[in-house]
Protein backbone atom coordinates (compact mmCIF):
# COMPACT_ATOMS: atom_id res chain seq x y z
CA UNK A 1 0.00 0.00 0.00
CA UNK A 2 1.37 3.31 -1.22
CA UNK A 3 1.94 6.20 1.52
CA UNK A 4 -0.92 8.22 -0.61
CA UNK A 5 -2.98 5.83 0.13
CA UNK A 6 -2.37 5.33 3.71
CA UNK A 7 -2.50 8.50 4.40
CA UNK A 8 -6.27 9.42 3.01
CA UNK A 9 -7.54 6.35 5.53
CA UNK A 10 -6.17 8.18 8.48
CA UNK A 11 -9.38 9.29 10.28
CA UNK A 12 -10.28 12.86 11.49
CA UNK A 13 -8.95 13.16 14.76
CA UNK A 14 -10.06 15.92 15.26
CA UNK A 15 -13.45 15.52 14.05
CA UNK A 16 -13.85 12.82 16.58
CA UNK A 17 -12.10 14.61 19.09
CA UNK A 18 -14.47 17.17 19.52
CA UNK A 19 -17.48 14.98 19.02
CA UNK A 20 -16.11 13.16 22.28
CA UNK A 21 -15.67 16.22 24.05
CA UNK A 22 -19.36 17.29 23.04
CA UNK A 23 -20.34 13.80 24.24
CA UNK A 24 -18.44 14.22 27.25
CA UNK A 25 -19.52 16.99 28.33
CA UNK A 26 -23.40 16.49 27.43
CA UNK A 27 -23.18 13.91 29.41
CA UNK A 28 -21.44 15.78 32.56
CA UNK A 29 -24.31 18.41 31.91
CA UNK A 30 -27.91 16.05 31.16
CA UNK A 31 -26.73 14.28 34.69
CA UNK A 32 -26.31 17.60 36.66
CA UNK A 33 -29.48 19.02 34.41
CA UNK A 34 -31.74 16.16 35.35
CA UNK A 35 -30.87 14.89 39.34
CA UNK A 36 -33.60 16.96 40.52
CA UNK A 37 -36.61 16.31 37.93
CA UNK A 38 -35.17 12.14 38.27
CA UNK A 39 -35.37 11.59 41.92
CA UNK A 40 -39.24 13.51 41.96
CA UNK A 41 -40.31 11.69 39.01
CA UNK A 42 -38.76 8.04 39.13
CA UNK A 43 -37.02 8.09 42.93
CA UNK A 44 -33.76 7.78 41.44
CA UNK A 45 -31.06 10.99 40.71
CA UNK A 46 -29.60 9.40 38.00
CA UNK A 47 -32.48 7.66 36.24
CA UNK A 48 -31.93 9.84 32.85
CA UNK A 49 -28.80 9.64 32.95
CA UNK A 50 -28.31 6.30 32.94
CA UNK A 51 -30.75 5.72 30.20
CA UNK A 52 -28.92 9.16 28.04
CA UNK A 53 -25.40 6.71 28.70
CA UNK A 54 -26.87 3.25 27.04
CA UNK A 55 -28.07 5.32 24.51
CA UNK A 56 -24.36 6.80 24.26
CA UNK A 57 -22.87 3.73 24.06
CA UNK A 58 -24.70 2.54 21.00
CA UNK A 59 -24.24 5.83 18.92
CA UNK A 60 -20.63 5.48 19.30
CA UNK A 61 -20.73 1.61 18.48
CA UNK A 62 -22.77 2.98 15.46
CA UNK A 63 -19.94 5.89 14.96
CA UNK A 64 -17.26 3.47 15.15
CA UNK A 65 -19.15 0.90 12.47
CA UNK A 66 -19.78 3.54 10.25
CA UNK A 67 -16.78 5.36 10.24
CA UNK A 68 -15.12 2.18 8.56
CA UNK A 69 -18.05 1.15 7.05
CA UNK A 70 -17.70 2.82 2.76
CA UNK A 71 -19.85 5.57 3.04
CA UNK A 72 -20.85 4.79 -0.93
CA UNK A 73 -22.58 1.39 0.59
CA UNK A 74 -25.21 3.11 1.92
CA UNK A 75 -26.39 4.48 -1.85
CA UNK A 76 -28.12 0.72 -2.21
CA UNK A 77 -30.19 1.11 0.36
CA UNK A 78 -30.69 4.60 1.21
CA UNK A 79 -34.60 4.50 -0.68
CA UNK A 80 -35.10 1.40 1.69
CA UNK A 81 -34.03 3.23 4.84
CA UNK A 82 -36.24 6.12 3.85
CA UNK A 83 -39.12 4.05 3.18
CA UNK A 84 -39.02 2.56 6.45
CA UNK A 85 -38.50 6.00 8.39
CA UNK A 86 -41.35 7.24 6.67
CA UNK A 87 -43.46 4.04 7.41
CA UNK A 88 -42.50 4.47 11.41
CA UNK A 89 -43.46 8.40 11.27
CA UNK A 90 -47.18 7.24 10.02
CA UNK A 91 -47.24 4.16 12.49
CA UNK A 92 -46.15 6.79 15.18
CA UNK A 93 -49.61 8.62 14.83
CA UNK A 94 -51.51 5.38 15.23
CA UNK A 95 -53.59 5.36 18.46
CA UNK A 96 -52.52 2.91 21.09
CA UNK A 97 -48.69 2.36 19.31
CA UNK A 98 -47.26 6.03 19.57
CA UNK A 99 -46.78 7.85 22.83
CA UNK A 100 -48.52 10.83 23.68
CA UNK A 101 -46.18 13.41 25.82
CA UNK A 102 -47.60 17.03 25.59
CA UNK A 103 -50.53 16.91 22.99
CA UNK A 104 -47.45 15.72 20.54
CA UNK A 105 -47.33 11.95 19.40
CA UNK A 106 -44.13 11.34 17.66
CA UNK A 107 -42.65 8.54 20.19
CA UNK A 108 -42.62 5.28 20.26
CA UNK A 109 -42.18 2.96 23.51
CA UNK A 110 -38.64 1.71 24.20
CA UNK A 111 -39.15 -0.08 27.59
CA UNK A 112 -36.39 0.27 29.79
CA UNK A 113 -34.79 2.63 27.26
CA UNK A 114 -37.45 5.11 27.40
CA UNK A 115 -38.76 5.95 24.18
CA UNK A 116 -37.83 5.77 20.54
CA UNK A 117 -38.45 9.03 18.12
CA UNK A 118 -38.46 8.15 14.02
CA UNK A 119 -38.20 11.55 13.42
CA UNK A 120 -34.98 12.19 14.89
CA UNK A 121 -33.88 8.65 12.67
CA UNK A 122 -35.66 10.29 9.75
CA UNK A 123 -32.62 12.89 9.37
CA UNK A 124 -29.84 10.58 8.79
CA UNK A 125 -32.28 8.35 6.53
CA UNK A 126 -33.18 11.63 4.69
CA UNK A 127 -29.90 12.96 4.17
CA UNK A 128 -28.40 10.00 2.64
CA UNK A 129 -31.96 9.29 0.39
CA UNK A 130 -31.62 12.91 -0.65
CA UNK A 131 -27.81 12.83 -1.33
CA UNK A 132 -28.48 9.84 -3.52
CA UNK A 133 -31.18 10.98 -5.34
CA UNK A 134 -28.96 14.57 -6.38
CA UNK A 135 -26.09 12.58 -7.40
CA UNK A 136 -28.11 10.08 -9.82
CA UNK A 137 -30.01 13.15 -10.79
CA UNK A 138 -27.45 15.54 -11.07
CA UNK A 139 -27.46 16.89 -14.65
CA UNK A 140 -31.24 18.33 -14.22
CA UNK A 141 -30.67 19.08 -10.41
CA UNK A 142 -30.53 22.94 -11.48
CA UNK A 143 -33.81 22.70 -13.44
CA UNK A 144 -36.73 23.29 -11.74
CA UNK A 145 -39.41 21.28 -12.77
CA UNK A 146 -36.79 18.46 -13.09
CA UNK A 147 -34.92 18.94 -9.92
CA UNK A 148 -36.30 21.73 -7.64
CA UNK A 149 -40.12 20.64 -7.93
CA UNK A 150 -38.99 16.75 -6.89
CA UNK A 151 -36.91 17.97 -3.85
CA UNK A 152 -40.24 20.37 -2.64
CA UNK A 153 -42.35 17.32 -3.12
CA UNK A 154 -40.41 14.97 -0.98
CA UNK A 155 -39.37 17.71 1.62
CA UNK A 156 -43.58 18.71 1.41
CA UNK A 157 -44.64 14.91 2.70
CA UNK A 158 -42.15 14.41 5.02
CA UNK A 159 -43.00 17.88 6.41
CA UNK A 160 -47.18 17.12 6.61
CA UNK A 161 -46.27 13.94 8.87
CA UNK A 162 -44.21 16.08 10.97
CA UNK A 163 -46.77 18.66 11.18
CA UNK A 164 -48.97 15.47 12.04
CA UNK A 165 -46.59 15.16 14.69
CA UNK A 166 -46.63 18.35 16.02
CA UNK A 167 -43.23 18.37 15.53
CA UNK A 168 -41.92 22.20 14.38
CA UNK A 169 -38.26 22.34 15.63
CA UNK A 170 -37.41 18.66 13.27
CA UNK A 171 -39.40 20.10 10.47
CA UNK A 172 -37.10 23.43 10.75
CA UNK A 173 -33.85 21.34 10.60
CA UNK A 174 -35.53 19.21 8.06
CA UNK A 175 -35.44 21.83 5.85
CA UNK A 176 -32.32 23.22 6.21
CA UNK A 177 -31.02 19.27 5.59
CA UNK A 178 -32.76 19.35 2.46
CA UNK A 179 -32.18 22.85 1.24
CA UNK A 180 -27.86 22.41 2.07
CA UNK A 181 -27.80 19.17 0.13
CA UNK A 182 -29.86 20.59 -3.04
CA UNK A 183 -27.63 23.46 -2.94
CA UNK A 184 -24.92 21.58 -2.62
CA UNK A 185 -25.41 18.93 -5.27
CA UNK A 186 -25.68 22.30 -7.85
CA UNK A 187 -29.27 23.81 -7.19
CA UNK A 188 -29.82 26.93 -8.27
CA UNK A 189 -29.94 29.67 -5.35
CA UNK A 190 -32.78 31.11 -6.47
CA UNK A 191 -34.68 28.32 -6.44
CA UNK A 192 -33.65 27.75 -3.00
CA UNK A 193 -34.58 31.58 -1.98
CA UNK A 194 -38.16 31.05 -3.12
CA UNK A 195 -39.01 27.39 -1.85
CA UNK A 196 -37.37 28.63 1.80
CA UNK A 197 -40.11 31.88 1.54
CA UNK A 198 -42.81 29.51 0.55
CA UNK A 199 -42.04 27.43 3.66
CA UNK A 200 -41.52 30.07 5.94
CA UNK A 201 -45.08 31.99 5.19
CA UNK A 202 -46.67 28.45 5.81
CA UNK A 203 -45.10 28.04 8.85
CA UNK A 204 -46.15 31.15 9.64
CA UNK A 205 -50.18 30.85 9.00
CA UNK A 206 -49.59 27.17 10.90
CA UNK A 207 -48.33 29.14 13.70
CA UNK A 208 -50.94 31.95 13.28
CA UNK A 209 -53.36 28.78 13.69
CA UNK A 210 -52.13 26.98 16.53
CA UNK A 211 -52.73 28.84 20.24
CA UNK A 212 -49.83 28.36 22.35
CA UNK A 213 -47.43 28.15 18.96
CA UNK A 214 -49.14 32.19 18.34
CA UNK A 215 -48.71 33.19 21.92
CA UNK A 216 -44.99 31.89 22.28
CA UNK A 217 -44.94 33.98 18.70
CA UNK A 218 -46.58 37.15 20.99
CA UNK A 219 -44.43 36.91 23.90
CA UNK A 220 -40.92 36.16 22.14
CA UNK A 221 -40.90 40.29 21.78
CA UNK A 222 -40.87 40.81 25.26
CA UNK A 223 -40.91 37.57 27.67
CA UNK A 224 -40.82 39.64 30.48
CA UNK A 225 -44.40 40.90 30.17
CA UNK A 226 -45.99 38.03 31.01
CA UNK A 227 -42.96 36.22 32.79
CA UNK A 228 -45.68 33.99 34.39
CA UNK A 229 -47.85 32.78 31.43
CA UNK A 230 -46.39 32.39 27.94
CA UNK A 231 -42.75 33.73 28.74
CA UNK A 232 -42.01 32.08 31.86
CA UNK A 233 -39.74 29.12 29.90
CA UNK A 234 -37.63 32.20 28.41
CA UNK A 235 -37.66 33.99 31.47
CA UNK A 236 -36.19 31.58 33.42
CA UNK A 237 -33.80 30.40 30.97
CA UNK A 238 -32.40 34.32 30.85
CA UNK A 239 -32.13 34.11 34.23
CA UNK A 240 -30.50 31.06 34.14
CA UNK A 241 -27.77 32.42 31.96
CA UNK A 242 -27.82 35.78 33.88
CA UNK A 243 -26.59 34.64 37.27
CA UNK A 244 -23.73 32.26 35.69
CA UNK A 245 -21.69 35.28 35.10
CA UNK A 246 -18.18 34.84 33.63
CA UNK A 247 -17.40 31.24 35.39
CA UNK A 248 -20.47 30.20 36.53
CA UNK A 249 -21.89 28.80 40.15
CA UNK A 250 -20.23 25.41 39.50
CA UNK A 251 -20.91 22.11 38.26
CA UNK A 252 -24.27 20.94 40.11
CA UNK A 253 -25.20 24.03 41.81
CA UNK A 254 -27.93 25.51 39.49
CA UNK A 255 -30.68 26.57 41.02
CA UNK A 256 -32.84 26.83 37.79
CA UNK A 257 -33.09 22.73 37.64
CA UNK A 258 -34.87 22.10 40.82
CA UNK A 259 -38.88 23.32 38.66
CA UNK A 260 -37.78 26.70 37.97
CA UNK A 261 -36.65 26.01 34.33
CA UNK A 262 -39.33 23.13 32.30
CA UNK A 263 -37.36 20.97 30.39
CA UNK A 264 -34.07 21.58 32.01
CA UNK A 265 -32.65 18.88 30.95
CA UNK A 266 -33.87 18.48 26.98
CA UNK A 267 -34.32 21.67 25.14
CA UNK A 268 -33.22 24.10 27.39
CA UNK A 269 -29.73 22.40 28.62
CA UNK A 270 -27.73 25.20 26.85
CA UNK A 271 -29.01 27.61 29.89
CA UNK A 272 -28.19 25.42 32.85
CA UNK A 273 -24.95 24.81 30.91
CA UNK A 274 -24.96 29.18 31.19
CA UNK A 275 -25.55 28.69 34.80
CA UNK A 276 -23.06 26.30 36.34
CA UNK A 277 -20.33 26.82 33.67
CA UNK A 278 -20.72 30.99 33.03
CA UNK A 279 -19.90 32.68 29.68
CA UNK A 280 -16.90 30.61 29.75
CA UNK A 281 -18.51 27.19 29.66
CA UNK A 282 -21.20 28.40 26.73
CA UNK A 283 -18.14 29.85 24.20
CA UNK A 284 -16.41 26.62 24.79
CA UNK A 285 -19.22 24.62 23.45
CA UNK A 286 -19.86 27.34 20.86
CA UNK A 287 -16.10 26.74 19.63
CA UNK A 288 -16.67 23.20 19.92
CA UNK A 289 -19.81 23.51 17.41
CA UNK A 290 -18.09 25.87 15.15
CA UNK A 291 -14.65 23.55 15.17
CA UNK A 292 -17.18 20.49 14.27
CA UNK A 293 -19.21 22.27 11.50
CA UNK A 294 -15.62 23.40 10.02
CA UNK A 295 -14.20 19.63 10.16
CA UNK A 296 -17.35 18.91 8.81
CA UNK A 297 -17.15 21.14 5.40
CA UNK A 298 -13.64 20.68 4.85
CA UNK A 299 -14.70 16.98 4.64
CA UNK A 300 -17.03 17.41 2.39
CA UNK A 301 -15.07 20.01 0.25
CA UNK A 302 -12.31 17.09 -0.09
CA UNK A 303 -15.17 14.45 -0.85
CA UNK A 304 -13.92 12.08 -4.14
CA UNK A 305 -17.40 12.04 -5.59
CA UNK A 306 -20.58 14.06 -5.42
CA UNK A 307 -22.82 12.03 -3.42
CA UNK A 308 -19.85 11.76 -0.49
CA UNK A 309 -19.92 16.06 -0.58
CA UNK A 310 -23.59 16.62 -0.53
CA UNK A 311 -24.26 14.24 2.32
CA UNK A 312 -20.99 15.75 4.12
CA UNK A 313 -22.80 18.96 3.92
CA UNK A 314 -26.23 17.84 4.83
CA UNK A 315 -25.11 16.09 8.10
CA UNK A 316 -23.32 19.33 8.68
CA UNK A 317 -25.89 21.77 8.36
CA UNK A 318 -27.76 19.33 10.15
CA UNK A 319 -26.12 19.32 13.34
CA UNK A 320 -24.87 22.84 13.08
CA UNK A 321 -27.85 24.45 12.42
CA UNK A 322 -29.11 22.43 14.85
CA UNK A 323 -27.26 23.90 17.70
CA UNK A 324 -27.42 27.03 16.29
CA UNK A 325 -31.04 26.91 16.28
CA UNK A 326 -31.04 25.74 19.75
CA UNK A 327 -29.25 28.47 21.46
CA UNK A 328 -30.95 31.08 19.41
CA UNK A 329 -34.30 29.88 20.89
CA UNK A 330 -32.74 29.53 24.99
CA UNK A 331 -31.13 33.29 24.45
CA UNK A 332 -34.34 34.49 22.84
CA UNK A 333 -32.77 35.42 19.81
CA UNK A 334 -35.72 33.19 18.19
CA UNK A 335 -39.08 32.00 19.48
CA UNK A 336 -38.98 28.78 21.22
CA UNK A 337 -39.17 25.73 18.42
CA UNK A 338 -37.83 22.62 20.52
CA UNK A 339 -35.03 22.14 19.25
CA UNK A 340 -32.45 19.74 21.25
CA UNK A 341 -28.87 20.59 21.60
CA UNK A 342 -27.08 18.13 19.48
CA UNK A 343 -24.69 15.99 22.14
CA UNK A 344 -26.43 17.54 25.11
CA UNK A 345 -29.95 17.41 25.23
CA UNK A 346 -31.53 14.11 26.58
CA UNK A 347 -32.58 12.05 24.22
CA UNK A 348 -31.53 8.73 23.35
CA UNK A 349 -33.04 8.40 19.86
CA UNK A 350 -31.17 11.95 18.90
CA UNK A 351 -27.93 11.25 20.41
CA UNK A 352 -27.78 7.82 18.89
CA UNK A 353 -28.72 8.60 15.35
CA UNK A 354 -26.52 11.79 15.97
CA UNK A 355 -23.37 9.96 16.38
CA UNK A 356 -24.36 7.60 13.44
CA UNK A 357 -24.00 10.24 11.43
CA UNK A 358 -20.71 11.68 12.85
CA UNK A 359 -19.73 8.00 12.05
CA UNK A 360 -20.83 8.86 8.30
CA UNK A 361 -18.99 11.80 8.06
CA UNK A 362 -15.48 10.86 9.73
CA UNK A 363 -16.12 7.81 6.64
CA UNK A 364 -16.25 10.87 3.97
CA UNK A 365 -13.37 12.18 5.69
CA UNK A 366 -11.24 8.71 5.84
CA UNK A 367 -11.35 8.40 2.44
CA UNK A 368 -11.44 11.90 0.97
CA UNK A 369 -8.65 13.52 -0.72
CA UNK A 370 -5.44 13.70 1.51
CA UNK A 371 -3.56 16.94 2.20
CA UNK A 372 -0.22 17.65 0.01
CA UNK A 373 0.36 19.81 -3.21
CA UNK A 374 -2.33 18.57 -4.90
CA UNK A 375 -4.86 19.43 -2.86
CA UNK A 376 -5.55 22.92 -3.75
CA UNK A 377 -6.09 21.79 -6.78
CA UNK A 378 -8.68 19.65 -6.01
CA UNK A 379 -10.79 21.83 -4.19
CA UNK A 380 -10.40 24.72 -6.89
CA UNK A 381 -11.90 21.32 -9.69
CA UNK A 382 -14.71 20.79 -6.47
CA UNK A 383 -15.67 24.45 -6.51
CA UNK A 384 -15.56 24.31 -10.36
CA UNK A 385 -17.45 21.28 -9.81
CA UNK A 386 -20.36 22.77 -8.09
CA UNK A 387 -20.74 26.45 -10.09
CA UNK A 388 -21.12 24.51 -13.47
CA UNK A 389 -23.78 22.86 -12.43
CA UNK A 390 -25.30 26.58 -11.25
CA UNK A 391 -24.14 28.79 -13.84
CA UNK A 392 -22.59 27.64 -17.26
CA UNK A 393 -18.86 29.56 -17.67
CA UNK A 394 -20.56 30.76 -21.40
CA UNK A 395 -23.06 33.20 -22.22
CA UNK A 396 -24.68 30.95 -24.60
CA UNK A 397 -24.60 27.71 -22.40
CA UNK A 398 -26.50 29.68 -19.90
CA UNK A 399 -28.75 31.08 -22.78
CA UNK A 400 -29.30 27.20 -23.59
CA UNK A 401 -30.25 26.14 -20.04
CA UNK A 402 -32.31 29.17 -19.14
CA UNK A 403 -34.80 28.19 -22.26
CA UNK A 404 -34.71 24.51 -21.12
CA UNK A 405 -36.28 25.48 -17.74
Amino acid sequence: MSSGVREERQPDRLLLFTTVFLCGAGLVMVTSASVAFAYTQHESAFYYAERQTVWMLIGFAALFVLSRFDYRRLRPIAPAGAVAVVLLMILVLVPHLGVTVNGARRWFDAGPLGTFQPSELGKLAFAVFVAHWIDRNAAVVGNFQKGLLPIAAMLGGVLALLMLEKDVGTSIVMVAIFMSAYWAGGGRFRHVVLLVAFLGLALLAFTLFEPYRFARLVSFRNPFSDPLGAGFQSTQALYGLGSGGFFGVGIGHSVEKYGWLPEAHTDFIFAIIGEETGLAGTTLVMLGFLCFAFRGYRAALRARDRFGAVLAVAITTWIAFEALLNMATVTNTLPIAGVPLPFFSYGGTALATTLAAVGVLLSIARRGTSSGPGTKRRTDEAFDFWRRDRRAPLSGARGRASLSR
